[in-house]
């Protein structure tokens, strides 16, 4: 049998362009493709057949990226928005503007709406569909190269104060051009969700490298399904941290209040701030108190540590704000820290369940010494004096449970090294002396290089802020050669 096959694709080709955009779900536009073969051939009997296969149609959506408020909800105005894809640096700066194959009236290639032009960077209007834009990156070029680096970024329009710049860190992770696919990461560079409040930071998807409506070019979408950017209130949620005084020293008490607001235009509820505290502020326990409206609100308290969380039990209203105080000791090692607490909030939206944060809000508190700058810290060794020289050498052990009294009453005890320390001690003439029923067997060792040391007591000279030590050797009372 002889036989003639003929077949014409109205495919569109793949090649050269990959789109940038964040796709979601309203008036999308559909490109179709068709796809005939026509055949004919001649049978045994001589007879020339002929037809035209069944038609596979299959829409493709036109992938356009979208610009919504933190809601979900459109805009009311996109006039002033624009949108610009940049080359990124490794530590995310922007380099530059990225040069875009030019489509649309004049070129070679059709454009694809919303950005005809394919201009970079693009500005949008109110016209359907509302807050969509679209780019298209050149393989040719090297524009999806692996490894590349762009960030996409909103910036709304002049003096908006309501929205905040988005900046979205595009990376291709890898291209399959035997399936013409290309695999890609998007990463918020504000650390806030790339869509609804809450939504991941940090997104990877795989998309197709396939034809939208434009002639002759390979086109793919960078989408984040479902999720348009968010530009919505810069801070849907605001946390401020006030204290009751700038300055303070170690035993006063320092009252600390939080200002929690919701700037979204929903309710807020599952309200949970959380206090992480410097070294030496100590949480006075009961002392947390909130309020909304100048009526009490029911506080749950945690204190783990340095870190407080406190969850109120209250669903904020639009526009509305919670206030919270609670107080804090100062102990001797605040001196030793830097004085700033930090202090973060989460909630969720009643409406769609989109988690809301801010933070850390901080407060740094100078620490001054007060009194403890007259202070000195002392140490000492309580110790088997083998060669009677009053210095602790190599072999001789120190001894534990040593008790040591100075001259305030205090009373030291050596650890299991014989070591003892004692900090914030009022600077001056200072006694301490060895009890030696705490060390029972044993005797003071006789020194034979200084005489005052061949006492039960020491008498040192600590200096404001100093540090000096105060040792004591002892002798087994059987040991041979101590003199009685």
């Amino acid at each position: 049998m002889r036989s003639r096959l003929k077949k014409s694709l109205k495919n569109p080709l793949f090649s050269a362009i990959l789109i940038i955009s964040y796709i979601f779900p309203y008036s999308r536009t559909y490109a179709s493709i068709r796809n005939t073969a026509s055949y004919s051939f001649t049978n045994a009997d001589n007879v020339e057949i002929t037809g035209i296969s069944n038609q596979l149609e299959q829409n493709l959506v036109d992938p356009f990226g979208g610009i919504r408020g933190c809601g979900g909800e459109l805009l009311p105005d996109y006039a002033g928005f624009s949108v610009g894809v940049y080359e990124a640096s490794n530590d995310d700066q922007l380099r530059g503007i990225v040069p875009l194959t030019r489509t649309g009236s004049g070129t070679k290639f059709t454009g694809l709406p919303p950005n005809l032009q394919n201009l970079n960077p693009y500005f949008l209007g109110n016209e359907e569909p509302k807050g969509t834009y679209n780019f298209l990156l050149d393989r040719t070029n090297g524009q999806l190269d692996i490894g590349r680096r762009y960030i996409l970024v909103v910036n709304p329009p002049s003096g908006a104060r309501e929205y905040n710049q988005r900046q979205i860190r595009i990376v291709i992770t890898n291209r399959n051009d035997i399936t013409n696919t290309v695999s890609y990461t998007a990463t918020a560079l504000d650390g806030k969700g790339i869509s609804l409040d809450g939504d991941p930071t940090s997104f990877s998807t795989t998309v197709p490298i396939q034809d939208g409506t434009t002639t002759g070019l390979a086109l793919s979408a960078i989408a984040l399904l479902d999720r348009p950017i968010c530009v919505g209130a810069s801070q849907p949620i605001q946390i401020t941290k006030t204290a009751d005084r700038s300055a303070a020293e170690p035993g006063d008490t320092v009252i600390y209040r939080l200002l929690v607001r919701n700037l979204n235009n929903v309710s807020a509820n599952q309200i949970k701030i959380t206090d992480a505290l410097p070294p030496g502020f100590v949480f006075v326990k009961n002392s947390a108190r909130a309020e909304f409206g100048n009526q009490a609100v029911k506080l749950s308290t945690i204190n783990n540590g340095a870190n407080i969380t406190f969850t109120p039990d209250l669903t904020i209203p639009p526009q509305g704000f919670i206030n919270l105080a609670y107080a804090v000791k100062l102990n001797p090692d605040a001196i030793r820290g830097n004085g700033e607490n930090l202090a973060s909030v989460t909630a969720r939206r009643s409406d769609t369940n989109a988690e809301l944060r801010d933070g850390p809000a901080r407060y740094k508190l100078k620490v001054r010494s007060g009194i403890l700058s007259d202070c000195g810290t002392l140490i000492g060794r309580v110790f088997d004096d083998k060669n009677f020289d009053g210095e602790q050498q190599t072999g001789e052990k120190g001894i534990s449970n040593a008790v040591v009294i100075l001259d305030d009453g205090n009373r030291i005890t050596t650890d299991i090294n014989g070591i003892f320390s004692l900090s914030n001690v009022i600077s001056g003439s200072r006694t301490g002396v060895l009890d030696l029923s705490s060390v029972p067997g044993y005797n003071i060792a006789p020194n034979r290089k200084v005489k005052e040391r061949n006492s039960q007591s020491r008498l040192v000279r600590l200096e404001p802020g100093g540090l000096v030590r105060m040792n004591f050797a002892v002798t087994p009372l059987n040991r041979e050669g101590v003199k009685k």
